[in-house]
Formats: structure tokens, C-alpha cells, sequence
């Protein structure tokens, strides 16, 4: 992993602009999730698109990550530095595997919350928590997990919450980069970590073509035969409108965060984590 850009505030910091076009040749009929817009009715059509991946989430993951993702989202985990009898947040949780992974760091002591707008992303992460704790176990060494459904823009959490918090593949979703950064600055304790993964949106154009042709070849054929087609047609333009690196940094900075990093993540940096300290 490279640490493409680190800055803290007021050493270089400058304003980044977040791209609202996208160079990607699908046309937006035939794409789901309306990614090449930022406005609420864009953010209600990513909700459903979300929702309606649900049953084949965690499939799709496995097979086109080549199980890689695990990987990177134990490498998310351990930029929180969530520590034992935590309290922690995993926002844009999905089908909850980074927030079981902070169940088994912070333990029994701790406290994990998994926050998404998806319901049905919320309900199949319950589902496979109780698959790993049958009822029947008495004893565990994890933390519960309160599974809350919300928005990113308006976390429904007190200022000064949270000893650590992680967020995957969720930033790239919000219609407010911004104030998704500013909402979890907001509701951090002075001193904590937060790490974000996401795709990486390159400023190397090799490893954007490379991206591009998994994508369009890999990626989307094969949620095509899941009859996800649209639904993952939506990565593509979403990357592309994502900040760069160097832009997600920035951002953090003007969001009121100390520190921020960014790391590119292997293989060939097709991922990766910002990380920010309050």
C-alpha cells in the first residue's frame, strides 16, 4: 500500500472540486443508481439500487473481488485503531462485514454500531450476525451490534460519540461529500481515527484503464447473469466522478479534520483508504 497524499491543516491545504461529469461510455438509461447526479432524487435511486443488490451482495463480492475485499476491509478496521471496550460507528454498513470485524476488536466490552439507509442491506447484515452467534451461545467475545437504518448526511448520533469509525464504500454514494466528512468529524471524539474505503479514482491513467476494463468485462458481465446488470453499471461513472486522492485529503482537511492520508491499496491500487484524525 502507498500513502499517495498526507497532509495536516494548514500545511498546503488548498479547496478540491468534486467532478459532476463522468467520461463513461454506458448511457444513463441503462444504469441504475443515477450516478451521474448529486441531488436527493439521485440519493433515493442509489437507496433502491442498493436495496435491491441485497440478496447477491455478498456473492458478488467474494467472486469479483477474488475475496480480496476481506483484505482491504481488515485493513480499514486496523486504520481505526478501534480498541478493546470501543465505542465505534461503521457507517454506509452495508451487509455488515466491517462492522463484525469491529465487533471482534473492540469485544464484549465494547460497543459497535452499523449504520445504513439500505433496509435491506441492514436486515441480511442482522441475519448473518445471528448465523455467526447461534442463539444457543452463551458466551462471546464480541460486541453486539445495533443495526440503525439513516443517512449519512444526518447521523442520528451526539457530538463527541465515538472512539473510531470506519465507512466502506460509502462516500462515493452521498450526494454530499462534504457534509458526509463533516458528519463524521462531528460525531468523533477528539483524537479519533476514521478511516474510509472506497475505489480509488487514480490520477495514474493506467491504472483507471485498467479498472475501466475490469469493470466493463468482469465486473458488469458477470452481475449481468445475477440480473444486477444496471446495478453494477453504476460503478463505472461513479468512480470516475469520485475525488482523486489527493481531493479526498483536501476535503478532509476543510471538514475540520487534524490529519488526513490517503493509501492505495493492492493490487495496482484499484482501492483505497482515506484516513482522517479528529
Amino acid at each position: 500500500m502507498t500513502a499517495t497524499t498526507e497532509r495536516k491543516r494548514g500545511r498546503g491545504q488548498r479547496t478540491a472540486l468534486v467532478a459532476s461529469t463522468s467520461s463513461s461510455s454506458s448511457s444513463s438509461s441503462d444504469i441504475a443508481g443515477n450516478p451521474f447526479e448529486q441531488t436527493t432524487q439521485a440519493a433515493s435511486e442509489r437507496q433502491d439500487l442498493f436495496n435491491d443488490i441485497a440478496p447477491v451482495y455478498d456473492q458478488l463480492n467474494d467472486v469479483l473481488s477474488l475475496g480480496l475485499h476481506r483484505a482491504w476491509k481488515r485493513a480499514t478496521v486496523k486504520w481505526s485503531e478501534a480498541r478493546k471496550g470501543d465505542t465505534v460507528l461503521d457507517v454506509c454498513c452495508g451487509s455488515g462485514d466491517i462492522a463484525q470485524r469491529l465487533s471482534d476488536r473492540v469485544g464484549d466490552k465494547g460497543t459497535v454500531f452499523g449504520l445504513d439507509f439500505a433496509e435491506n442491506q441492514l436486515r441480511r447484515a442482522a441475519e448473518k450476525m445471528e448465523e455467526k452467534t447461534p442463539s444457543t451461545s452463551n458466551e462471546t467475545n464480541t460486541a453486539k451490534i445495533t443495526w440503525v437504518q439513516g443517512d449519512a448526511l444526518d447521523l442520528p448520533f451526539e457530538d463527541d460519540t465515538f472512539d473510531a469509525i470506519t465507512m466502506g464504500y460509502g462516500l462515493r454514494n452521498v450526494r454530499d461529500i462534504p457534509k458526509a466528512l463533516s458528519e463524521l468529524k462531528r460525531v468523533a471524539k477528539s483524537g479519533t481515527k476514521v478511516a474510509i474505503l472506497d475505489f480509488n479514482n487514480s490520477r495514474d491513467e493506467t491504472t483507471n484503464q485498467v479498472s475501466g476494463f475490469i469493470l466493463d468485462n468482469v465486473v458488469v458481465p458477470f452481475a449481468k447473469m445475477n440480473d444486477v446488470e444496471a446495478e453494477y453499471k453504476y460503478l463505472r461513472p461513479s468512480i470516475e466522478r469520485f475525488p482523486t486522492g489527493p481531493e479526498l485529503v483536501d476535503l478532509a482537511l476543510a471538514a475540520g479534520f487534524e490529519e488526513a492520508t490517503h493509501y492505495e491499496l493492492q493490487p495496482g491500487g484499484l482501492m483505497g483508504c482515506l484516513v482522517c484524525q479528529v
